[in-house]
């Protein structure tokens, strides 16, 4: 996972070698990782890059004090219902989660920098609990929080993100809304990874992007936005830095035969869809539900 800013990275950001924008701070502690280079400061988008994806905003993206996330809801949500946060598993504060474990309904008071839809800074929102957490076949953290949706459309006028619940297809124009940054990154879905090895770590169908999206440390939990619905597809999470081999920080493609592909400079994100079959009623996360293949504890 190259996508956090932590350790020695964080600490000389806030020394003064990069200004970090006021969303990007919260109170939680960062989570671990093995980041350590420093990460420029991504420059603001182009007001003519921007004008191109209309459905696209910050508004219910959210910054944590080392990664991205966003305000998601399912289809089925209620207003009523208390929210979800999500970002990366690799994101959560209390540490990364080991190959095969699955973290449900932990207590959390984790707290969110919510953003409205110009990149400013529309309030705090707060966890109650991890609700679910994993860092096996996907990298995916989901926080409850202790406001519902009307809640946050009331206070703050922001309404949450909807997973998309059909898979992505190639060709897909999308856009990655960095919370901590305060920045977007523009390309296209340019296919799919069987599997995708990191280091210990192993994720299923994969979503490659082009070129063009050259996301940094910080962008870990980015929603991954359709540009033609707004919908959520996917959820920003890694990237070959090296052009090593399968290590951490630099994942490597495994395809059906076994046949090991590595791919420098090119970034990742991890479907989303497969989340909602699993959200139930008052958006309690259940495994057991028909559909769901989230990994289980």
């Amino acid at each position: 996972m190259n996508k956090p800013l932590v350790g020695a990275a964080l600490t000389a950001v806030l020394l003064g070698v990069a200004s970090v924008p006021a969303a990007a701070v919260s109170n939680d502690a960062p989570s671990p990782d093995k980041r350590t280079a420093t990460v420029p400061v991504a420059t603001a988008q182009p007001a003519a890059a921007k004008a191109k994806a209309k459905a696209v905003s910050f508004a219910g993206t959210v910054a944590l004090s080392n990664c991205s996330g966003s305000v998601v809801r399912v289809p089925s949500s209620q207003p009523t219902d208390p929210a979800l946060v999500m970002s990366n598993g690799h994101c959560l504060e209390t540490g990364f989660p080991g190959p095969g474990q699955v973290i449900v309904d932990r207590a959390s008071s984790r707290s969110f920098t919510l953003l409205n839809a110009s990149g400013g800074n529309a309030g705090t929102v707060r966890a109650s609990k991890i609700a679910y957490g994993t860092m096996t076949d996907t990298d995916v953290s989901l926080y409850q929080l202790t406001s519902t949706y009307k809640d946050i459309e009331s206070r703050y006028g922001i309404k949450a993100l909807e997973l998309d619940s059909a898979r992505p297809t190639q060709g897909k124009a999308i856009t990655v809304v960095s919370g901590y940054w305060k920045r977007m990154y523009k390309c296209n879905v340019d296919g799919f990874a069987y599997r995708l090895k990191e280091g210990q770590w192993t994720w299923k169908d994969s979503v490659r992007y082009t070129s063009a999206c050259q996301t940094i440390g910080g962008t870990s939990g980015s929603p991954v936005v359709d540009d033609a619905t707004g919908k959520v597809v996917a959820v920003n999470n890694t990237g070959n830095e090296n052009g090593e081999r399968c290590t951490d920080n630099n994942p490597c493609e495994v395809d059906e035969n076994g046949k090991v592909t590595v791919r420098q400079g090119i970034n990742y994100g991890q479907q989303s869809y497969t989340i909602v079959p699993c959200v139930g009623a008052g958006n309690k996360i259940d495994l057991n539900r028909p559909g769901c293949t989230l990994p289980k504890p």
